[in-house]
This record gives C-alpha cells, sequence and structure tokens, in this order.
C-alpha cells in the first residue's frame, strides 16, 4: 500500500499551483496622484498617464461655432459644480473644432472655479481602447475629483463589438455612471455607425428593426447632441482672423483675405482646421512664431 504523501511532498505542487494562478490573474491597476496633473491619458496598459502640457486652443478663438460652445461650457459648468449635466456626442463636419472645443472648455472651466475649489480633470481614451472604458469609470468612481472622459473620432464598424463596453459605461450597469464622472465624444458620425452599414443590417436580418435598434440607439445614451456644420466664407475669414489677432501677425488685411480664400479653394474645404494650417503657413512665410 502506497504511504500517504506528507506535508514536504504536497509542497512543489501547491507552489506551482500558486505560481499559475498568479500568472493567470489580471494585473494590478496603478493608481497615480491625480493632483499632479489636470489631463491624462488612459492607457493601453489600463493606467492613467499624466499630460503635462495640453494640446490646446484658447475657446475665445473658437469662431463660428458659438451655439455648441455656449450650450458645452453651460452643461460643463453645471457638472463641475456638481449639478446635473449630460453626457455628450459632438458630431458633424471634419476640422470644425470638435476635439478643439472639448479641450477648450475644460480649461475655461478650470480657469474661473472659485478660490479652493478642486480643478476638473480631463482623460482620453483612444477608440481602440474602449472596451477599457468600464474600468477606467471604476478607477475614477472614488476619486474626489470631478472627471471628463473623452474620446475623439468615435465611430464602429459593422463586425465592432466594443459599442457594447460604451452602452454599459454611459448606463452605469447596476451601479450606475459615477456621479462625478461625465463622457464626451466627438464623431464625424451622428449615429457612431456608417449610413450604409445600417441599410446593410436593415435589408439581410430577419427581424430588420430589432437587428439596428441596439446599435442605433446607442446614440440615445448622449443626453445633449450638437451639431457641427460646414462653415461659410465669412466664419471661414472670422476664423483667421481671430488667428492673426491673438498670434500678433503682421499682414496687410486685402492680403490675408486673398491668401486665405485662395487656400481654402486649393484644398475643397473652409473649416477651422484649414483656417489654422493657413495660419501656420502664413507665420511661417513671415518669419513669425505661433505664441502658446
Amino acid at each position: 500500500m502506497a504511504a500517504e504523501p506528507t506535508p514536504a511532498d504536497l509542497l512543489p505542487l501547491l507552489e506551482r499551483i500558486a505560481a499559475a494562478l498568479e500568472r493567470a490573474a489580471p494585473p494590478t491597476v496603478p493608481r497615480v496622484e491625480t493632483s499632479g496633473a489636470d489631463a491624462f491619458l488612459w492607457g493601453p496598459e489600463r493606467r492613467l498617464i499624466p499630460v503635462p502640457r495640453v494640446n490646446r486652443v484658447e475657446i475665445g478663438i473658437l469662431t463660428g461655432i458659438d451655439r455648441a460652445r455656449d450650450t458645452l461650457v453651460e452643461n460643463t459648468e453645471r457638472f463641475a459644480r456638481g449639478l446635473p449635466a449630460n453626457n455628450a456626442l459632438l458630431w458633424g463636419a471634419r476640422g470644425m473644432g470638435k476635439s478643439s472645443l472639448v479641450k477648450a472648455v475644460h480649461a475655461a472651466i478650470n480657469a474661473r472655479r472659485p478660490e479652493g475649489a478642486r480643478p476638473m480633470k480631463l482623460v482620453e481614451i483612444h477608440r481602440e481602447d474602449i472596451e477599457a472604458l468600464p474600468a477606467l469609470m471604476s478607477l475614477l468612481r472614488d476619486d474626489p475629483h470631478r472627471w471628463l472622459v473623452f474620446c475623439d473620432d468615435l465611430s464602429f464598424d459593422a463586425d465592432d463589438t466594443s459599442y457594447k463596453s460604451l452602452k454599459t459605461a454611459l448606463d452605469g450597469g447596476i451601479e450606475g455612471r459615477p456621479g462625478n464622472v461625465l463622457f464626451y465624444a466627438t464623431s464625424n458620425r451622428r449615429h457612431l455607425l456608417a449610413r450604409e452599414m445600417v441599410e446593410n443590417e436593415r435589408s439581410t436580418a430577419i427581424n430588420p428593426g430589432e437587428a439596428v435598434e441596439e446599435k442605433v440607439s446607442l446614440s440615445d445614451r448622449f443626453g445633449l447632441w450638437l451639431g457641427f456644420h460646414k462653415c461659410s466664407q465669412d466664419e471661414y475669414l472670422a476664423m483667421i482672423h481671430a488667428y492673426v489677432a491673438r498670434h500678433g501677425l503682421a499682414v496687410e488685411p486685402e492680403r490675408l483675405r486673398a491668401e486665405a480664400l485662395e487656400w481654402a479653394t486649393t484644398r475643397g474645404s473652409r473649416s477651422g482646421r484649414t483656417a489654422f494650417q493657413f495660419i501656420q503657413d502664413l507665420a511661417g512665410r513671415l518669419g513669425q512664431r505661433l505664441d502658446g
């Protein structure tokens, strides 16, 4: 009859089991000292990465989007004060300042916060990391600051199921969305899906309505929709003049108008992005730096 194994005999086996369990366990999410920066990136390692200097423009330079600007400022200001506010979807034409507005509003609200009040934090999550959004929400839930979570250029392909993580995060699941977190997203698509994808699902599904409803209803999770449309020539020129004044560029008005219109014509586009690209070219040709 075989002898009963002793504790010493079992020890190597137990050590191997413990090592296997450690390898299978998810890595611990390291917390960061959130007081060291006002902006962060949610990295692929599922940790907050401080951003010492945010690439953004002053809110006063953003022209031609006055209504969207004022609405987003009001919504964000309520949130910063601890009042009810809506998640926001900024959708529409490319280059019209959607992402610039989110970053500018964050800075503007912090600049005029009451003395002694905690700053509002901004964290950007990339489209490809959207499945980690619930984990980010969970991490921020107990932080004393108020957080704007921002995803730029958000959209989904036909076979992409990560939109379910976004729906879970916006609805909050059984715990509810953290009261100190607000989600802002920008997209070229109002419903976050290409029109041909929606039509294709309608035409091939057994129940067309139900097949599309789950994906299209994603945009309904945003209580605030702000549309951005192509700007007129006058709005485009107003953007140009705002940049020239902000950076103190020395150029004659007639020359500025002619060159700005030619720049837009050669690119087939009038937008805030086109205006700033022209300003960069103009400043370079004038031998002047763009401060800030």
